[in-house]
């Protein structure tokens, strides 16, 4: 009894931060209804009350995380390392701009259920990190779909929100049920839903018959998570999400479902740092190599010449997601060792890049700069319509220069122009491509340039309407004032500028989270 108990605390020292998400998320849904009266009023400001504490929440979890090392520890269902360690980081600074961005979102009313919402999804992102074991996998994942659904629709009830969620919640349950397929598969080729002893058994199985049982998984996997990626084709449902959801919720879905589609496949695919390692690390199957390089290309080419012909700025963000996710396909798929050798040109360029280490730096800033162009967005906003078209940033240097120079610096680093961290982002996603040395991943990094091209006429585009074009129907008296999200918008601009001139407080530990 005193094992259980001990094996008990120790695993629970193991997900620490996630379980202060995890209590205040009960804590509010159990004292939201008190605060509301029969008729569903609610007292005036108290979305503010529920922000300050959202935030309070991820100040504690954020002091237990950093007072975590992220030292190798492997317990039961749970596996704590540097990844695991990064990924919480992340996230947890990602929720503080969310929560920022959220908070005149919601009535007051609503404001409750949706904060607590938002927190279950961060941690059941954290969870999916510290995951080893299919079946905690499985329901990490879930924890991030369904509070999802309640976050899209709680802001919002009117008829464009109630299609988004639909959408969404239809498609998301067909990408679980293809995950859990897929997860079964994976067990009966193995005997085991433990991760380690999965990835032990590939690495005994190594130079044998490729098992069909893991190529159906495979498949199935890399299908199920590519809907949270954004992946074509798992991406067609983004444009409508986007454009029919809240502003704060269609910031949380460019970025969040992101860091939980890769964070499972590196977890399913590639050993946990410092487990034993098979001589290709990745240990599912062969066929896995091909079907993400293709689903790369697509997704990146998909993204960019659909995001050309938008004219709502929502569906243009969904399609610029879906590209991003492209660009990150690219930094995980060469982060498989190859065995032979690398031709000359391929030993110039820095061998410290890594694929999974460039795809992880992009992911941060990806979502300093994505977030940030939803915070503008909201602080742009007029009273009484928000930001949906070309027209609606028509001038907007002229009646909001400081916010049109902020978009314009997101935009820029969107774009993968310096001096922002999108250029050193993409630049360091095509070294670690063409530093592979093969003719699929030198094709990788080629179309990666180009799709990098493609993609900054359409931001561009979006620069030209602020600066170039007159104020359409807008005058200074419809705006109003967005403190929250401007301050999102100061924090994002800092992680969008800081990374370019100081890359390397965060590039240097990334580059040993995993081989």
């Amino acid at each position: 009894m005193n094992a259980a108990i001990d094996q008990l605390n120790n695993a629970f020292s193991l997900i620490a931060p996630d379980a202060v998400l995890l209590a205040a998320v009960c804590l509010i849904f159990f004292a939201a209804p008190f605060l509301v009266n029969e008729r569903g009023d609610a007292p005036v400001g108290l979305r503010h009350r529920w922000g300050f504490l959202s935030l309070l929440t991820l100040l504690i979890a954020g002091c237990v995380w950093w007072q975590s090392p992220p030292v190798t520890r492997t317990l039961g269902p749970f596996v704590l390392d540097e990844l695991t360690w990064y990924i919480r980081g992340l996230t947890l600074t990602a929720g503080v701009i969310l929560v920022l961005l959220h908070w005149n979102q919601a009535d007051d009313a609503r404001s409750a259920e949706s904060h607590a919402c938002l927190l279950a999804i961060l941690a059941g992102v954290d969870l999916i990190a510290a995951s080893n074991d299919l079946v905690g996998l499985f329901v990490a994942l879930e924890l991030v779909s369904i509070p999802t659904y309640l976050f899209l629709l709680l802001p919002r009830r009117d008829a464009p929100a109630q299609e988004a969620t639909l959408k969404y919640f239809l498609l998301s349950i067909f990408s679980s049920a293809v995950v859990l397929f897929g997860m079964s598969y994976l067990y009966g080729a193995t005997g085991t839903t433990n991760l380690s002893g999965i990835h032990a058994a590939f690495s005994a199985a190594h130079g044998q018959p490729a098992n069909p049982l893991v190529a159906v998984a495979t498949v199935m996997l890399i299908a199920g998570l590519g809907f949270r990626l954004t992946a074509v084709p798992f991406h067609f449902y983004a444009p409508d999400v986007f454009q029919g959801a809240p502003t704060s919720a269609a910031a949380m879905l460019s970025f969040i479902p992101k860091i939980a589609g890769f964070v499972a496949l590196l977890r399913l695919m590639v050993p946990a740092t410092g487990a034993e390692q098979a001589i290709n690390p990745w240990t599912m199957t062969p066929a896995a190599t091909p079907l993400l390089w293709w689903l790369a290309v697509a997704t990146m080419f998909v993204g960019n010449l659909m995001a050309l012909m938008q004219t709502d700025i929502r569906r243009l963000l969904a399609y610029s997601s879906v590209s991003h996710a492209g660009y990150m396909l690219v930094g995980l798929l060469v982060g498989i060792e190859h065995e032979g050798q690398k031709d000359l040109l391929a030993k110039a360029i820095p061998q410290s890049v890594s694929g999974i280490g460039a795809m992880l730096f992009y992911l941060a800033v990806y979502g300093a700069m994505t977030l940030g162009t939803f915070a503008v967005l909201i602080a742009a906003a007029r009273s009484d319509k928000r930001i949906e078209t070309f027209d609606d940033l028509s001038g907007l240097s002229r009646t909001r220069p400081a916010l049109a120079l902020l978009l314009a610096i997101f935009l820029f680093s969107l774009a993968g122009l310096p001096p922002t961290a999108g250029f050193l982002g993409k630049l360091n996603l095509f070294f670690a491509a063409w530093a592979q040395g093969y003719e699929s991943s030198k094709w990788l990094a080629v179309i990666l340039a180009i799709n990098a091209a493609l993609g900054a006429w359409f931001y561009l585009k979006i620069i030209g309407v602020m600066f170039l074009r007159e104020p359409v129907n807008r005058s200074p008296q419809e705006t109003i004032i967005e403190t929250p999200s401007l301050i999102a918008a100061g924090l994002c601009l800092v992680g969008t500028l800081g990374l370019f001139f100081l890359p390397g407080w965060l590039w240097v530990p990334i580059q040993s989270i995993m081989p």
